[in-house]
């Protein structure tokens, strides 16, 4: 006990560390005011897609105007110069670079010419595979994402959807595709009074970013690569090449470009001239702490769904609180009520120790004065066994049975406490990645945060991992507690590691940002051996030596018990399987929106984090009820063996997510590629690892602390 005291005090100091930290965005802070006349710098982060995984730099692409390295007035900023990134802003992919668009505060400029850029037939190549995938450009200006507006259904409100097409796919007549890029874009700023004494100095804040992309022929433009008319445009800019004149025929009509040289003129490049217009609107109603709810709109359309989301997961918990209650309530304690008023009779207690079936009653026997055996009567001899023995009524029935065998360690159990105390650093950190989510610390406006912050946490919280690791470790008897030190410290980071960087060979061959950089690789490493695991090491030393083992109520007998044949239906295939369909109906609908924010609409914002934290907490009272019921059930059918159960149990609905997976793959999804298609399941079966893992542990714990309690209430009748 006293040991759990010292560890709270342990865990709020951490909290009040943590608090300080400065690096979080809270809305409302933070905000940057600009002066009439002041440059604006616009910054390029990368393409994406949702029909694959794969994502490229913007800046790095064949076809797009290259950096010209000029500074922008007023600033450091030099075109084509990167921008530090957070650890989560280069595990999402991107790549953030100062462009040469100038904007300057409060001018308008109908038409202005970036360049003109020369491609060979590789650029065109790759320039038409990405317009044929749908991938969408990203670029920010004031931490805004550029995005194309919307409006509802109803066309009462407007919505932002983040990004703009690169270009667009079109047939002929003779049904070949034709390819058009987008090279001219229209940017839309609007802004604000700003707030205070810079908004009494005339200064503005922005509250909105608007690309408006268009494809202008290379034709018809001024001296200076102007076009004519942006506004009445006749013909995009088709990505095709000249063919040979003698194989004009076989091409026309179509962006095809031929694979063999000879069907190519000497020296053919396609120029593409590249300009865009900028506009700045006054927006009166939108202030600037609320310049994000244009993104959120079209989410805030379905919160009907996510109502019906979390009633659908009230009913069904509800249903199983009703059960849960009936067996504690009524059965358990009834049966501990029961039983402790019969054992006693005029004032002694009627006791029957019960043994084991395989461990007949053996008789004492002892030397006469002979020197012969003599055999004493069995009541004798189990008047004469040690007084610490526990012993239960003498008509006790199911769970009662294997009270002697019921807390007696489990096969591998060494394997058992680094996942439990693994399990328990990703409980803290889902908790506090959600907490602070709901209340707005974490937001799209901090760009990689969320990846950021739950990375620090989850290193940080080695101290978790290693506390309850070592006390689960010597709870089971183990006593090699640095071996399990190093076990928590690398089984699970490091079967995580080994995965993503081996997917990480695959998105490096297709040149894609989503690769993790070597540097970034190195930097985790060094996050996971020079911090983590030191972590780990503190807390299992202090779970492990300082705090100790959990006390059992009951002792474990020195012969286990054997197990009768179990019913179909209890054995543990078909209870884990039935078991986790519970769980996964609760969070079913909620998932759904879950999986369009991250594999469908990549350009969005997933910020309905309100609904997530209330089906979280209905989730984890599921995993508990389910757990404790499934135990019960077990122990009713004299199975002891319920350490491993209640562990798989409680994760047993990431089997199902991840079965839902794979239906969204095949009917929601339209991933082409082998290797969009593998990061998907790869990263899919990640994510319902780490999901069963942490649903697991907190059914473990939950099983434990609920058979403590009940052979807790026996021994004290």
């Amino acid at each position: 006990m006293h040991g759990d005291v010292r560890f709270t005090h342990l865990f709020l100091l951490f909290l009040s560390c943590l608090s300080i930290a400065h690096a979080f965005y809270i809305p409302g802070w933070s905000i940057k005011s600009y002066r009439e006349g002041e440059e604006i710098p616009l910054f390029v982060n990368k393409v994406y897609s949702d029909n694959t995984q794969l994502q490229y730099a913007y800046s790095e692409l064949p076809f797009v105007c290259p950096p010209s390295g000029r500074r922008h007035a007023g600033t450091n900023l030099i075109s084509g110069t990167s921008l530090s990134l957070n650890l989560g802003e280069v595990l999402r992919g991107d790549r953030i670079m100062v462009s040469d668009y100038e904007l300057v505060m409060g001018n308008d400029e109908e038409t202005r010419y970036l360049c003109s850029h020369k491609v060979d037939r590789h650029a065109l190549r790759q320039a038409q595979e990405l317009i044929r995938e749908g991938y969408v450009a990203e670029w920010i200006v004031d931490n805004l994402p550029g995005a194309t507006s919307f409006v509802t259904t109803d066309k009462s409100r407007k919505y932002y959807a983040a990004g703009f097409k690169l270009g667009y796919e079109d047939y002929s007549r003779t049904g070949r595709p034709r390819y058009f890029i987008n090279n001219h874009v229209t940017l839309v700023i609007r802004y604000h009074q700003a707030p205070g004494k810079d908004g009494r100095q005339g200064k503005k804040v922005i509250v909105g970013f608007e690309v408006y992309a268009k494809s202008i022929e290379a034709g018809n433009r001024n001296d200076s690569g102007l076009p004519a008319d942006i506004h009445n445009v006749q013909n995009g800019m088709e990505l095709s090449m000249a063919p040979n004149r003698t194989n004009i025929e076989k091409y026309v009509d179509s962006s095809y470009i031929p694979e063999e040289e000879e069907d190519i003129d000497n020296n053919s490049t396609l120029t593409i001239p590249y300009s865009y217009s900028v506009y700045f609107r006054e927006e009166e109603k939108l202030e600037w702490q609320n310049r994000w709810d244009m993104y959120f709109v079209n989410q805030e359309d379905s919160s009907k769904i996510h109502w019906l989301a979390i009633v659908n997961s009230l009913v069904i918990s509800g249903v199983l609180t009703a059960v849960f209650a009936v067996i504690i309530t009524r059965t358990i304690r009834g049966d501990i009520k029961k039983y402790g008023e019969s054992a006693l009779e005029d004032g002694k207690a009627r006791v029957k120790r019960i043994r084991s079936p395989r461990t007949p009653r053996t008789p004492r026997r002892s030397l006469d004065k002979n020197g012969l055996l003599e055999k004493i009567d069995g009541a004798d001899a189990d008047a004469d066994s040690s007084s610490d023995e526990e012993s239960i009524i003498e008509d006790a029935t199911g769970w009662k049975l294997v009270h002697g065998d019921v807390f007696r360690p489990p096969p591998y159990g060494q394997l058992l406490a680094p996942l439990v105390g693994s399990g328990m650093q990703l409980v803290f950190m889902a908790a506090c990645l959600l907490l602070l989510s709901c209340f707005g610390v974490l937001n799209p406006s901090f760009r990689g945060g969320y990846v950021s912050v739950g990375m620090a946490l989850f290193v940080f919280a080695g101290v978790f991992s290693g506390y309850f690791s070592g006390r689960v470790y010597k709870t089971f008897g183990g006593q090699r507690w640095q071996k399990n030190v190093v076990v928590t410290g690398t089984l699970v980071p490091g079967l995580l590691f080994a995965i993503v960087f081996i997917l990480n060979f695959f998105v490096w061959a297709q040149a894609s940002s989503t690769a993790m950089p070597f540097g970034t690789l190195v930097g985790l490493v060094a996050l996971w051996l020079l911090i983590q695991l030191p972590l780990v090491y503190i807390g299992s030393w202090y779970g492990y030596v300082m705090v100790g083992a959990w006390e059992h109520p009951i002792k474990t007998n020195a012969i286990p018990r054997q197990v009768p044949a179990q019913c179909w239906y209890a054995k543990s295939v078909q209870t884990v399987l039935v078991a986790g369909l519970i769980p996964f109906a609760v969070i079913f609908i909620e998932l759904l929106f879950v999986f369009k924010s991250l594999w469908q609409d990549k350009s969005g914002y997933y910020y309905v984090f309100g609904f997530l934290g209330v089906v979280s907490a209905i989730l984890v009272i599921t995993v508990v009820e389910v757990t404790v019921v499934a135990t019960y059930i077990q122990l009713c059918s004299e199975n002891y063996h319920w350490w491993w159960q209640s562990f798989f149990v409680g994760g047993a609905s990431s089997i199902w997510i991840f079965v839902a997976c794979v239906w969204y793959y095949f009917m929601s999804l339209h991933i082409e590629g082998f290797a969009s298609s593998m990061l998907f399941f790869a990263y899919s079966f990640l994510a319902c690892a780490v999901y069963g893992l942490l649903t697991g542990t907190v059914g473990f714990l939950a099983a434990y602390a609920f058979i403590r309690r009940i052979y807790g209430d026996i021994k004290a009748d």
